[in-house]
């Protein structure tokens, strides 16, 4: 290998021609030959990046190996790899092999600090590599040219998400579970590097879950914590993208948990109008009379509280309060319940493999090391935004402490204290449905900026009654309630799967858009309201 100047930066020769560095130029070389019979880099396109492995280093200091770029990846030797520093650096590259072999190229090196030059699309896509490490931590990063992550993006010219649920897969993406949604963004090929890394930048920052980028009419770019994590997901993200295909070759919605028959909706309605046809009662997709409501069924993140107050206050005071809640109260009932509950879902977790779960030691060996694996698992469920009983069980005791110590008071939207008095008022029963125990959901209403709205609530449904993405947890609401008809029931959420799970139950089923929530897919046939006034 050619060598730059390595040393400067911290990297003698000799750490370059140490086992770690070889280890890992064999490593790519075979992951390639490997990716190669899977399609994913044949004709010279795609590559994987992984980080030197080397306990003593800082994972964010620590060399990255790359495959060169425009050559056949099958046919590779590990000399034939480029080395970088953490920064983009060229530390090492390849020497050149005799004809007809084309030089050695390492397609982002240069570009890393080249702002406003016109560079070809191998070149600008290598950059997703680095906003992965840079962004994300990642240990390796994996582009793949595989048809299916191609395709894919292709089903919906206009779509600027992939999303696909209740697939077994799905638990093979970090922070996934079979019941949620995978949702990918979709970035759009670009002539300038510079505006590529605008919109991949953009895109890893509105998905803090995703761990993948697909680029329309190209590829995906796929990262984890080490290559093993990158690898494992790759095969699961193609393998979705195939499942997406061919769900939706018959005619069938990959998005929805029953994956029904695929909606296609026309819309020549702004939102204005949509909201006149909500306030007269008219449904605008069908044109027809909505049965009358005797119940309505709210949820609450995003519909009656700002997402905001979850993430930037809840959870956090929860997270942080963690150790302290345990500590104080680690003797009573009802925490050794919550201890056992949490238990049984790491055990679980630790054998489905879920990033972050630690197994928590039994009382016998000593309080601090089950409080410190509890906390440990906390953390992770919190970070992944995990919707799992146990977890929202012992979040709900840490916040009743909070409310009752005036830490903390809860916040609704202002046209929601008005629409519970006159929904009240007209004898239509209102409830509450969230993945929230019932505790946390009492507390929150009980503890409002407008007063105590619990007398306007009639019940509290959490996810001890069934996962919100499941059409029979709604079943199990209507049951509960009594009606007639499920349809005499409104149900409103800002989650899109969760209005479909309840529309499939029979229920009516309405948006809420509100400030922060997530964006709907196209077409995606409910109305929406931006305010109860509006209901």
């Amino acid at each position: 290998m050619a060598v730059a100047a390595a040393a400067m930066i911290g990297f003698p020769q000799a750490y370059l021609e140490g086992k770690e560095v070889k280890e890992t130029t064999s490593l790519v070389t075979e992951l390639c030959r490997h990716f190669y019979t899977q399609g994913w880099v044949s004709g010279t396109g795609g590559s994987i990046t992984i980080k030197v492995h080397d306990p003593s280093i800082p994972k964010p200091e620590q060399l990255i190996v790359m495959s060169p770029s425009g050559v056949q990846k099958e046919r590779m030797q590990p000399e034939d790899m480029y080395i970088l520093s953490a920064n983009g650096s060229l530390i090492s590259t390849p020497s050149p092999k005799p004809y007809p072999n084309k030089p050695p190229k390492c397609t982002d090196c240069a570009p890393l600090f080249m702002k406003n030059r016109r560079l070809s699309l191998g070149k600008r896509l290598r950059k997703l590599g680095y906003k992965a490490y840079e962004m994300r931590n990642a240990g390796a990063v994996i582009h793949s040219h595989g048809m299916e992550s191609c395709l894919v993006t292709m089903l919906n010219p206009q779509a600027k998400e992939f999303r696909i649920t209740h697939m077994e897969m799905i638990k093979g993406i970090q922070g996934h579970g079979y019941y949620d949604e995978l949702v990918v963004p979709i970035i759009e090929n670009t002539a300038y590097e510079n505006e590529l890394t605008d919109s991949l930048t953009k895109a890893i920052e509105a998905y803090p879950k995703a761990t993948a980028v697909l680029v329309r009419n190209h590829g995906v770019y796929i990262w984890g914590d080490s290559w093993i994590h990158a690898k494992t997901q790759a095969e699961c993200y193609h393998y979705l993208f195939d499942a997406a295909i061919k769900l939706h070759q018959l005619g069938l919605d990959s998005a929805t948990p029953d994956h029904g028959p695929i909606r296609r909706t026309i819309h020549s309605q702004n939102q204005t109008s949509t909201i006149l046809s909500v306030k007269s009662g008219v449904n605008d997709s069908q044109n027809q009379t909505e049965s009358p409501r005797r119940c309505i069924v709210l949820d609450i993140e995003g519909t009656t509280t700002p997402i905001t107050f979850v993430t930037d206050v809840l959870f956090p005071y929860a997270r942080e309060n963690v150790g302290k809640h345990l500590n104080l109260t680690y003797d009573t009932a009802e925490t050794q319940e919550d201890i056992k509950l949490l238990r049984s879902q790491v055990e679980e977790d630790l054998r489905q493999g879920v990033t972050g779960a630690v197994p928590i030691p039994h009382a016998d060996e000593g309080k601090d090391e089950v409080i410190a694996a509890m906390v440990s698992n906390v953390e992770a469920m919190i970070k992944a935004d995990r919707k799992i009983t146990a977890l929202k069980e012992l979040q709900g005791h840490i916040w009743r402490t909070g409310f009752e110590c005036n830490e903390l008071k809860s916040v609704v939207f202002e046209d929601v204290a008005e629409a519970l008095e006159k929904w009240h008022s007209s004898g239509i029963k209102v409830y509450i449905y969230s993945s929230g125990s019932r505790l946390a959901q009492r507390l929150l209403f009980g503890n409002t900026n407008y007063g105590d709205l619990r007398k306007y609530l009639s019940g509290f449904f959490d996810t001890t009654i069934g996962n919100k993405k499941e059409s029979r947890s709604y079943k199990e609401i209507t049951e509960t309630l009594g009606v007639d008809d499920p349809s005499e029931i409104l149900f409103v959420t800002d989650v899109y799967q969760e209005a479909t799970a309840a529309q499939a139950a029979g229920l009516e089923a309405i948006i809420s858009i509100r400030p922060g929530n997530a964006s709907l897919p196209e077409n995606h046939g409910f109305k929406t309201v931006t305010s109860f006034s509006q209901i």
